[in-house]
């Protein structure tokens, strides 16, 4: 028989019963509000039967959600101290929710997950631009992944989907734009937390898009790396070091004494389709 949310204690007693702390060095904060990660849960859309891949779990609060959703669910937690509270949760929703101890960062979700799968997560804070670039970076595109939902500190969300000519605008933004959809889906207060962090967060939802022709992924990485390394600079200065590129801006006519922020992200795969 299926469990339900209300077969579940609160989650602040499975917290006091297993005596868990947030831990200030990975990266944690947790969520309580079950109405708050149920929308959180609903941002990809109807995950009934669905394989979800959620990073750093920690007891459970998102999981809950994700499970009443009816999303089938592998998480990946490398705190130790959280694993007899995800097996209570495993127990409740039987055959729907697989745990996997270990660093989100040394796994291969595509090998964990083995089908396509939408990530759902409060991304902790020191691994989460990591985590996030990786993802965006497949080789493989359209990759297996359907959606990204991820929970950011609020200034890395605005930076994810900022336009060009913003004070935000980086290298984060082409990367999550150039061949993605990215949308700041919702803020998160940080009274919303225990402990409460020091800054706002909010949700960002990344979709894939199609990918533009003749552009390699490194290449683009690279072009954005050093154009954005030394934003400051005009272009001729920070590109310097690329073979090529100075002369590929002048045959797109980008002027080379602009700066990196003011090119939009059709300028930077115009720069990488020249580069190869």
């Amino acid at each position: 028989m299926l469990g339900t949310m209300a077969d579940l204690p609160p989650l602040r007693e499975v917290i006091a019963k297993h005596g868990l702390s947030a831990s200030k060095a990975l990266g944690q904060n947790f969520l309580f509000d079950a109405q708050l990660l149920g929308r959180i849960a609903a941002i990809p859309g109807d995950l009934q039967g669905k394989a979800v891949l959620e990073i750093g779990p920690g007891p459970g609060g998102l999981t809950r959600a994700l499970l009443a959703a009816g999303a089938r669910v592998k998480a990946i937690e490398m705190d130790r101290r959280c694993l007899p509270a995800l097996a209570e949760l495993s127990e409740t929703y039987p055959g729907q929710l697989n745990v996997v101890e270990g660093d989100a960062l040394a796994i291969d979700h595509d090998d964990l997950m083995g089908e396509p799968y939408a990530v759902v997560a409060n991304l902790p804070y020191n691994v989460g631009t990591a985590l996030f670039t990786r993802w965006l970076s497949a080789s493989k595109w359209p990759p297996l992944w359907s959606s990204l939902t991820l929970m950011f500190q609020l200034e890395v969300a605005q930076r994810i989907v900022a336009p060009p000519g913003s004070g935000a605008y980086g290298r984060l933004a082409v990367l999550a734009q150039w061949r993605s959809t990215a949308k700041l889906a919702m803020k998160v207060h940080r009274s919303a937390f225990t402990p409460p962090p020091k800054v706002m967060s909010a949700i960002v939802h990344v979709t894939p898009a199609g990918m533009p022709e003749g552009v390699n992924p490194r290449t683009l990485e690279r072009v954005t790396e050093a154009a954005f390394g030394q934003r400051r600079k005009m272009l001729r200065q920070s590109l310097k070091g690329m073979p090529g590129a100075v002369e590929a801006l002048a045959e797109l006519g980008i002027d080379e004494t602009r700066r990196a922020e003011t090119l939009s992200v059709d300028d930077f795969i115009a720069l990488a389709r020249v580069l190869g």
